[in-house]
């Protein structure tokens, strides 16, 4: 979406006459217009406004003033536009935050006039007849600072690359701002995959998990360790607290905070973690895909021998370990009705080209075949399994045979049988894309489980909560979907996405996905 620059020859021409413009009206009687530095005024008779410019007529004749460039003191002068500030993670900010609101700004067709300097980005909305509808100001950090401005009252919406913590939902709330966990408060609008990246010339490709968590915390300092020359590894990592360390720390310790190792070069913002592993032939850092610039991305193998690929369907089924959601938040007591509709566009299917263009995955459903000669079949091809469980992966490899995978997997929020926020989104797309599709077409809820437990047992669970999922969407989509088939069945633990080792892989094999028959998609 193009975003236009401000215009400077209007203020241009009224510096040069400068001091030369000296007030022969009264403000009773006309308006007053004012640079922002103060170093130039007009006062003067109100004739018109007229494709965002103030008409003024003066000793020195009418004036043309653009209404962007001046502030205006009168009766005549247009009502001033509101400011939403907008602070937090700079992943939002830098690219996809200015996406998003001259999207919003063309949805009203109108456009988007951008000025940015440094950390700051300021975006007016103009309408067709050249009034500043709103103006939206954007800071550019870190994920901390978005909850520490929404707890000041210094902003109206907090980006954040990491869901907020309990203490700070706490201070929140106590600051008046409501339930931060509340779907009207917390809004989802992409998720980002990270990736481990090295300097071009390095030519180590792949590293284990395992190998990259010793890395992470000093336990292997050297590259030929890994295959590599005989190089000393310096790592590149982030600042504690900020949402990309937040979410390699969730992928390689279960959330719990790690010691990074000493000597460590601690970068403060994507750029500047980029540029120095380009600069160092022996670095290794991490960054979101969206930004990896001319570094080389690492492969990365779990423990169980899974090739983790960070892939745009991966990433919609956040079945790829190292990946964030990324937040819009904002408080429940001070949202203008400008920052609202914002916020509702931005949730919004009319923004997934913008999601995809700032290099982030949206939430549209994406459509994946199932072959017999795919990776996941290969997987589930074991020759010590026998009876009851090689029954069920022999019904599983028959209905894949017959059935796509779309991107929509359902979990639900830990010890609880309510969606969670991504769920939510989830059904609304799902709908949409559903009503598209001819009447008679047949979807099926394809529910599984951990290993935790005997095969037939985590079978019934699972097809109990595929049922769950099933009568959820039904109730959700009413009779938008009287056409279509649904069904459900359930395979248990069969075809995991992660290791059942820990409590973040059986999580994510605990899982609902859906399949829609093969014509449906022809």
């Amino acid at each position: 979406m193009p975003i236009s620059p401000f215009k400077n020859s209007t203020l241009r021409a009224l510096t040069l006459l400068g001091a030369a413009m000296l007030p022969t009206y009264g403000i009773a009687d006309g308006i007053a217009l004012t640079t922002t530095d103060g170093s130039v005024n007009v006062v003067g008779e109100f004739v018109k406004f007229e494709e965002g410019y103030y008409i003024v007529k003066t000793d020195l004749g009418e004036m043309r003033i653009a209404a962007s460039q001046v502030l205006c003191e009168g009766e005549d002068c247009l009502p001033l536009a509101p400011q939403i500030k907008i602070a937090g993670s700079d992943i939002i900010g830098l690219e996809l935050m200015p996406q998003l609101i001259a999207g919003y700004a063309s949805s009203m067709n109108a456009t988007a006039d951008m000025q940015a300097e440094d950390a700051q980005t300021t975006l007016s909305i103009v309408e067709p007849n050249g009034a500043t509808r709103a103006s939206y100001q954007v800071t550019s950090t870190t994920s901390n600072d978005a909850f520490e401005a929404l707890s000041a009252g210094e902003a109206e919406i907090g980006m954040t690359s990491r869901k907020i913590s309990p203490a700070e939902a706490r201070v929140l709330n106590r600051a008046g701002a409501g339930d931060m966990a509340d779907p009207e408060r917390e809004h989802i609008v992409a998720v980002d995959s990270v990736v481990a990246i090295t300097h071009p010339d390095n030519p180590v490709d792949t590293l284990s998990v395992d190998d990259l968590e010793k890395i992470y915390s000093g336990q292997i300092r050297n590259w030929s360790r890994l295959g590599g020359p005989d190089l000393p590894i310096v790592l590149v990592s982030r600042e504690d607290g900020s949402g990309i360390r937040s979410a390699l720390e969730e992928g390689l310790f279960a959330g719990k905070r790690a010691r990074v190792a000493n000597g460590a070069l601690i970068a403060t913002d994507t750029k500047t973690a980029v540029s120095m592993v380009n600069k160092n032939p022996g670095a290794l850092g991490y960054v979101s895909s969206a930004f990896k610039g001319d570094t080389k991305p690492m492969s990365l193998v779990n423990e169980c021998g899974m090739t983790l690929t960070p892939d745009a369907f991966s990433a919609k089924t956040e079945e790829y370990a190292f990946q964030r959601r990324l937040y819009l938040y904002n408080r429940g007591d001070n949202l203008s009705e400008d920052a609202a509709s914002f916020l509702d566009y931005a949730t919004s299917a009319e923004a997934d080209a913008l999601v995809s263009e700032a290099g982030f995955t949206n939430f549209g459903v994406a459509v994946r075949e199932q072959p017999l000669d795919g990776a996941r079949a290969r997987a589930m091809f074991n020759p010590n399994v026998q009876g009851y469980e090689m029954e069920t992966i022999h019904k599983m490899l028959l209905s894949m045979m017959d059935h796509d995978r779309l991107s929509t997997t359902f979990r639900f929020r830990t010890g609880s049988t309510t969606l969670d926020a991504r769920g939510q989104v989830d059904m609304d797309r799902l709908t949409t894309y559903l009503e598209e599709m001819p009447a008679g077409t047949k979807v099926v809820f394809v529910g599984f489980s951990d290993n935790v437990g005997s095969f037939s047992k985590n079978r019934d669970l699972s097809e109990g909560r595929a049922e769950q999922v099933k009568k959820a969407l039904a109730a959700f989509a009413g009779d938008r979907l009287k056409g279509i088939s649904l069904a459900h069945t359930g395979y248990g633990e069969v075809a995991p996405t992660a290791c059942n080792t820990a409590e973040k892989g059986r999580r994510m094999n605990r899982r609902v996905e859906v399949w829609i028959q093969k014509s449906a998609n022809s």
